[in-house]
């Protein structure tokens, strides 16, 4: 099946979209950046060839008279029983991994205490995992590394708090894991699509009510893990571009590529917000999505999604819980620091003196914001419509901060905050793939615009 590719390699985050050759988006996939901006590629975009195969896999389905009845069912239980069998497999591996860190220990007597441990503590992790993939089970972090350190850190704890031998310590255990992790990180794990997908199907197959669409199920799966993708011309863009194994002609600007990225998503856009793990942009856009000014954070973290991953490690939290936190503030306290360092430091005095975390959260999201509304004014102000992308949009008390913020300076206007926000910079970067093969593309010279805006 002939593609694009978008990459968008962030400091936080890789993202990669597949699109097909009428612009219509086939998959999407995306994983932890690593110091390996290679793997981190190559697994985004393993991440979106499934993704894209489950549309396949769900199309394929649909024609088969069975499965078409219980098709909403049984899709999110085939997904997620596709997820479980992903994550159960990086655990084995984060298992094994952990006890040859133990097994090179000079001391024989620690190295059976922790091995014991250890499998005490992953034979925990695997009964856990069933509950969290679930089509009805509660949202969780997209990633292993979240999900594992949560249950692995709670997990250590409990075994350590009234250990039977002195030598079985809490910090042992969580330099293992420190190790253990970053090694099982640099696999990767998402290309063995055809395995999980089978372990999928027989799992899903003995739930009640999909048995007599076995033969639908089965047909479509080897139909899906069949079909081979082949890119007709890929584009990389984001914070680490320049990392990026591609020619100089396929890299793309970050700017650029979020300013029609945004346009595709939402034709009439004139101004766009990114907020990404290490950089704030403001854009203006005309109508064709082409980029006409802009202002940019990229020398401070400040403001960015790192900021809150450094206040999420100053509270114990995953950056994923601050938001939900946030939101059930009674008031918003005043947040006197957006520098990184000193907010941490101005989080512990309030926190000091009794303040609820609640509260200090609902300060941290709007200085953020405040911090974005003066690179907006500067890059021309915001105009309807109003696009807000990056990994920050999916935190709902960023952008409820924002809103605000945006009819109180500038009236009531469109707002646009899109579930795969988090993925424009890599549609963005999918078109420019297609747009530039075909020749129609107009380029945009950053140095001059910028000069011209300041």
């Amino acid at each position: 099946m002939d593609c694009y590719v978008g990459i968008d390699l962030g400091s936080t985050t890789t993202k990669a979209i597949f699109m097909d050759t009428e612009e219509r988006i086939l998959g999407r996939g995306i994983t932890n950046s690593r110091s390996n901006y290679g793997l981190a590629c190559e697994i985004a975009s393993d991440e979106a060839a499934i993704n894209a195969r489950f549309a396949l896999l769900r199309a394929r389905i649909a024609e088969g008279p069975r499965a078409r009845s219980v098709m909403a069912d049984l899709m999110g239980w085939l997904e997620s029983k596709f997820h479980l069998a992903h994550h159960l497999e990086q655990v084995k591996a984060l298992e094994e991994v952990s006890a040859g860190i133990v097994g090179r220990w000079p001391d024989e007597g620690e190295r059976a205490i922790y091995r014991e441990a250890l499998a005490t503590i992953f034979a925990r992790m695997r009964e856990a995992a069933a509950p969290l993939f679930r089509p009805d089970a509660p949202v969780r972090s997209d990633f292993f590394r979240d999900i594992a350190s949560s249950q692995y850190l709670e997990y250590t704890e409990q075994l350590t708090r009234e250990p039977d031998d002195a030598r079985l310590t809490f910090d042992r255990l969580t330099a293992v894991y420190d190790r253990a992790i970053l090694l099982v990180e640099a696999r990767n794990y998402s290309s063995n699509y055809a395995d999980y997908l089978e372990f999928a199907c027989r799992e899903v197959i003995d739930v009640e009510g999909f048995r007599d669409a076995r033969d639908d199920i089965t047909a479509a799966a080897e139909y899906a893990a069949g079909v081979e993708f082949n890119a007709l011309n890929t584009i990389g863009t984001g914070y680490g571009r320049q990392t990026l194994p591609f020619p100089k002609h396929q890299i793309r600007s970050e700017i650029l590529c979020h300013g029609l990225g945004a346009h595709a998503m939402f034709p009439d856009t004139r101004t766009v917000l990114d907020i990404g793990g290490q950089d704030t942009k403001a854009i203006q856009v005309d109508g064709r999505g082409i980029v006409t000014s802009f202002q940019m954070n990229d020398r401070c973290a400040a403001g960015c999604g790192r900021y809150l991953g450094y206040i999420a490690d100053e509270m114990n939290m995953g950056v994923h819980e601050l938001g939900p936190l946030a939101m059930q503030a009674n008031r918003t306290i005043r947040i006197n620091s957006t520098c990184t360092v000193f907010a941490g430091a101005e989080l512990r005095e309030r926190l000091a003196i009794g303040e609820r975390r609640e509260d200090i959260l609902s300060g941290l999201h709007r200085a953020i914001v405040l911090r974005a509304m003066s690179l907006l004014a500067r890059s021309g102000g915001i105009e309807s419509e109003f696009t807000f992308t990056g990994g920050v949009a999916k935190n709902e008390a960023a952008t409820s901060a924002l809103k605000r913020l945006v009819h109180e300076n500038y009236g009531e206007m469109t707002i646009n905050i899109s579930p795969d926000s988090i993925y424009t910079g890599a549609l963005g970067a999918a078109l420019f793939a297609r747009r530039d093969r075909r020749g129609d593309m107009v380029n945009v010279d950053l140095n001059k615009l910028k000069k011209r805006v300041n």
